[in-house]
């Protein structure tokens, strides 16, 4: 009988295996080799993840691609690094310690002192890092956990300053005033591709108001709105130069109204339904006068709320202006602007001068959505919450005309799950628009799998990019590296410690906010006085865009070794990074040396629940990894993910019995087909007759299946050569899968009497 068991226990065989790894040290020797062979160098980058939490399968699925490719790589003769990374600053980290310590407010972080709350920050960033280090190896991914790179080193913020005083010094940093998504949990505003990232459907009551004519107050223009907190701030209406307007009657109110003529339905909605005919308009309203969009501009109305009358600007608020943003397929063609809360509506009123550049815009909610005492019957209530509460006052002041509810799409911050605001806020950016052409070139030059990912939804967003917010107005993370006079007409952008400490006379070990933020500079401009920090933090995206470079402290050390790996030969990571670190990647190498910072990358899909639905810890939708690891094996795990649409970008539905289907069709075969190629070697070694493999008898042979099954072999070596090359993991584990399946259910079944001896003379069962 066999020395194997009839049985094996797969996860009892992987966690020996991988002990048997860590003591002889495998992966140091295997890479100590590679490096004294001088082999080939192959680039690769592992984007940090948060070590807040504990791996998912997501985590997990990317993992296991990017081990598949780098082991390939190392198998094939070349020297692979491989360092683990930790994202370790920003919101994630900064949102569980609010939870925590109770922190609601910007204030409360203050009177605590901030040097207190980033010890607090620093001390749950690595909390996880064991458990995602033992679940990490317990998968038989190979990764370097000693020398691990952490965004809050003071090697790796140093080389995100350089990035950015590199971008600074070619005219790529502004601070402007932008309309940004915000998050109100959060206290800070987020990038674009950061609101991007987390859309929901939800309810939003929606209302059309009443804004009568100065001239004539018994005509009133109606506007349509699904952000009724916004209102205590309108400053204008805007309408299109062609549409066509109408003042209509209101026959059962007996009010006269102007909208588009088009949008008729919203007051009338029976005019979408099948019911309408055209003569029962004689009974609900009688159009009076027409004209166009452009005969309304300048036109002035009654303000719905006199908060901001004082306004050194105010005789230039509530009048009518256009703009061809403003269609005719939805609400009453009229919109109603409150620029401090929409990025159409800033930018309408700053080109009609309702608000003045660098002025001051009537913004009545703090950093956190609450509505200051600008808004006295809303003081201190939430943006969100304060709908109903203005929605009634409106209606008792007779300005209310319609009351509904929308159901439509809605972007959420990414990391509190609360829903967003737009607000203006001053903010630092990069010139994306500027160097647009640049990323879209660099795109062309990388190769993706799957293809469509790149040219379709990646290209569209970068064809689209906006300049990037980069800054936040938060604590815990890089500071962003400026200096300035107190009016910002000095600026000075630091690069590197000792710049830092030729300018302040004061060197540091540490970057944190807590420590720089003491630091000024002298003036050169107005002697006798300094410059001082800047509140604001980086964005992590920047700091995990910046990457590539701070995880070698380049250019300060490993210039030579960077610069001739760069770009990188691979990155693998999720769909949604698309918007995120695959974008700033791209972002901040075409702004550096105008190349694309990878060349090859694999976009996974999602894995969702196995109904379909995301994957919920508070739902337990899912089955635990590590339970479902220690009842099948990680290999089993690995290749049903591997072997599934989710690496092309598809969604995959996890289902547990699916890896119980590799244990019982691939890898329950495969082991016995191997178990019986042990026993009949020990038994020709029984009868004196060793066994040595010899392939000159297998090309030898003149046995069908013999040249079949050798002929099968050779083409899947080639195959996988082939399909591993163009980085095509979805096409070869099919590969690999079927050709266990010829070798288990024909070859073996064909021949299983000549290979144990009892057909044929021993020569013909030894080419077997």
């Amino acid at each position: 009988m066999s020395s194997l068991p009839p049985a094996l226990n797969f996860a009892k065989s992987e966690e020996d295996i991988c002990e048997k790894w860590s003591k002889d040290e495998t992966f140091k020797t295997q890479n100590r080799l590679s490096i004294e062979r001088g082999d080939e160098e192959y680039n690769f980058y592992d984007g940090p993840p948060f070590a807040t939490g504990l791996p998912h399968y997501g985590h997990i699925l990317a993992g296991t691609i990017k081990d598949v490719v780098t082991r390939y790589a190392s198998m094939t003769g070349k020297t692979v690094e491989r360092r683990a990374g930790w994202d370790c600053h920003g919101l994630p980290v900064e949102y569980e310690i609010d939870q925590m310590l109770n922190i609601t407010h910007r204030d409360q972080v203050l009177a605590m002192g901030i040097d207190k709350y980033n010890a607090t920050c620093r001390s749950i960033v690595t909390r996880y890092t064991e458990q995602w280090e033992s679940t990490v190896t317990r998968l038989g991914r190979w990764i370097d956990f000693e020398n691990d790179y952490k965004t809050m080193d003071p090697n790796f913020m140093e080389s995100v300053w350089w990035v950015f005083k590199e971008l600074f010094k070619k005219g790529l940093v502004y601070q402007g005033y932008k309309v940004m998504p915000f998050s109100t949990v959060c206290g800070t505003p987020l990038s674009n591709f950061e609101a991007g990232l987390n859309y929901k459907d939800v309810t939003d009551p929606t209302i059309v108001v009443q804004f009568p004519l100065m001239e004539d107050d018994s005509v009133s223009f109606i506007a349509w709105t699904t952000t009724p907190w916004t209102l205590p701030s309108n400053l204008a209406l805007c309408v299109h130069n062609e549409l066509e307007y109408v003042k209509v009657l209101n026959k059962k109110s007996g009010k006269t109204f102007i909208l588009a003529k088009t949008r008729l339905c919203q007051l009338y909605p029976i005019m979408n339904s099948k019911k309408w005919k055209p003569k029962m308009a004689e009974e609900l309203y009688e159009i009076k006068e027409t004209c166009k969009g452009k005969d309304l501009v300048g036109k002035r109305y009654k303000p719905l709320f006199d908060y901001f009358a004082n306004d050194a600007n105010a005789g230039e608020y509530w009048r009518v202006l256009s703009d061809n943003y403003v269609t005719d397929d939805a609400g009453t063609g009229i919109v109603h602007q409150a620029p401090a809360f929409g990025e159409d509506d800033y930018r309408v009123c700053l080109a009609n001068k309702v608000i003045k550049k660098g002025g001051d815009l009537p913004c009545p909610v703090d950093s956190n959505g609450l509505f200051t005492d600008q808004v006295p019957p809303v003081k201190g209530i939430h943006v969100k919450k304060a709908d109903d509460t203005l929605i009634e006052l409106i209606k008792s002041m007779g300005r209310l005309v319609q009351k509904d509810q929308l159901k439509h799409s809605y972007p959420f911050c990414w990391r509190s799950e609360s829903p967003l605001i737009y607000k203006a806020v001053p903010s630092w950016f990069i010139k994306v628009e500027e160097i647009k052409d640049k990323i879209v070139e660099n795109n062309k030059k990388t190769y993706w799998v799957p293809n469509n990912v790149k040219e379709g939804r990646f290209h569209n967003w970068l064809v689209d990019a906006r300049d990037w917010a980069v800054s936040r107005n938060r604590f815990w993370g890089t500071p962003i590296p400026i200096w300035a006079s107190e009016d910002l007409s000095e600026l000075i952008c630091i690069g590197s410690i000792d710049e830092l400490a030729e300018l302040s006379g004061v060197r540091v070990d540490d970057l944190h906010r807590e420590v720089v933020d003491k630091l000024t500079i002298p003036s050169k401009k107005n002697p006798g006085t300094v410059l001082r920090r800047i509140d604001e933090v980086f964005d992590c995206w920047f700091e995990s865009g910046s990457m590539p470079y701070a995880q070698k402290h380049y250019p300060f050390e490993n210039k030579e070794s960077f610069e001739k790996g760069f770009p990188a030969n691979f990155i693998a990571e999720g769909l949604d990074q698309t918007r995120g670190w695959f974008y700033t990647l791209m972002v901040l190498a075409t702004a550096l040396f105008d190349k694309p910072a990878f060349q090859n990358l694999i976009v996974n899909g999602l894995v969702q629940a196995a109904d379909g639905k995301k994957m919920s810890k508070r739902l337990k939708n899912y089955p635990d990894p590590l339970i479902v690891i220690d009842k099948y094996g990680a290999d089993a795990l690995r290749m049903y993910l591997i072997n599934s649409p989710v690496v092309r970008a598809e969604s995959l539905k996890f289902k547990e019995e699916g890896v119980l289907g590799v244990v019982k069709e691939v890898f329950l075969p495969w082991y016995n087909a191997f178990r019986f190629l042990i026993q009949n070697i020990e038994r020709r070694d029984g009868a004196g007759s060793k066994f040595v493999p010899n392939t000159e008898k297998v090309r030898a042979t003149k046995n069908p299946t013999d040249i079949w099954i050798t002929a099968a072999t050779q083409g899947l070596i080639k195959y996988v050569h082939e399909e591993m090359g163009a980085y095509r993991l979805y096409t070869v584990m099919p590969a690999l899968v079927e050709f266990v399946t010829q070798l288990t259910n024909w070859y073996l079944r064909l021949n299983r009497d000549r290979l144990k001896g009892n057909e044929g003379d021993e020569e013909d069962a030894e080419t077997g």
